[in-house]
């Protein structure tokens, strides 16, 4: 018999129990939720980390006008605003303003797209024509889109050509100019190493600038989608005949304020579900990279 046994058993000590209650191996086995669960929770948890303040700004929205902290002639509670969205939803309102802003704005801004990231990638990767074309691109990109409005109004008259012209302006220049600094801030160190493989410029281009540039493209596109919504309703409150911004002007000008919150709402609500689609296309387009946190 062991000296530690036989203190044990001078002691008056289970040694069975001690050992049981010490061994890992024999000790109860942990209660976890299974794993579709734990995912479930995560998920309420996530949901309801995002949308707790949403529904903190519209239950002071509710009760404040209720409760006679600001006049509801002019801030109307929310669900009198909910009626106004709802009534002009089935009379089919809300739908035809909604189709004809988001038919200027998509249009604006693809072209922006289209012609501004090619641009870009161009100027940041020579510098002749970055030279060329600085002095120029810093005149226009200090000129407010608003500020031209007259302008487009003048040259392209009162229709739609002169609202996606002052999309498409507006939209041009955040794409650009992200464009431009992503294919300037590219590590010189993976350029030094493709040059050392004798690459020719095409693929260094290829292979090196654009996969490390389209980070910096997407976060230009983003702000170019949240322009594309500000300034077209803007737009729209000159001389426009329908879209939310003529809703929300004529619904301002005839002092049916809760059909001018009803538009409002809605494109808040375009302005997000837009950006959480470019954020959508951002990450798979981006997959490649590691994410640096949680």
């Amino acid at each position: 018999m062991s000296i530690t046994t036989e203190k044990a058993l001078a002691t008056g000590v289970d040694v069975g129990g001690a050992a049981q209650r010490t061994d890992p191996a024999l000790a109860a086995p942990r209660r976890t939720l299974p794993t579709p669960l734990r995912r479930t929770g995560r998920v309420l948890l996530a949901v309801f980390t995002r949308t707790v303040a949403i529904g903190l700004l519209l239950a002071v929205w509710e009760t404040a006008p209720r409760l006679a902290l600001v006049d509801r002639t002019f801030l109307p509670p929310f669900s009198e605003v909910a009626v106004a969205w709802w009534r002009l939803l089935l009379d089919g309102q809300l739908a035809e303003h909604t189709q004809a802003s988001l038919g200027r704005s998509l249009t604006g801004f693809g072209l922006a797209v289209v012609l501004a990231v090619p641009l870009g990638l161009l100027i940041g990767w020579y510098r002749p024509l970055a030279d060329l074309l600085g002095p120029l691109l810093e005149v226009f990109r200090n000129t407010a889109a608003l500020a031209l409005l007259p302008v487009f109004v003048l040259l392209l008259g009162i229709g739609e050509t002169s609202k996606i012209s002052i999309v498409l302006y507006a939209c041009t220049w955040p794409i650009l100019l992200n464009t431009i600094s992503a294919v300037r801030s590219v590590d010189p160190t993976l350029l030094r190493l493709a040059r050392s493989m004798d690459l020719p410029a095409p693929r260094i281009f290829q292979k090196v600038i654009l996969p490390a540039s389209v980070p910096t493209v997407f976060t230009g596109i983003r702000l170019a989608g949240a322009v594309a919504i500000l300034v077209l309703v803007a737009a729209e409150m000159v001389g426009a005949k329908a879209g939310l911004g003529y809703l929300v002007n004529a619904s301002q000008f005839n002092f049916a304020i809760p059909d001018m919150y009803a538009g409002i709402i809605t494109i808040s609500a375009i302005g997000v579900g837009f950006n959480q689609l470019l954020v959508a296309l951002e990450r798979r387009f981006t997959s490649w990279r590691t994410p640096t946190g949680n």
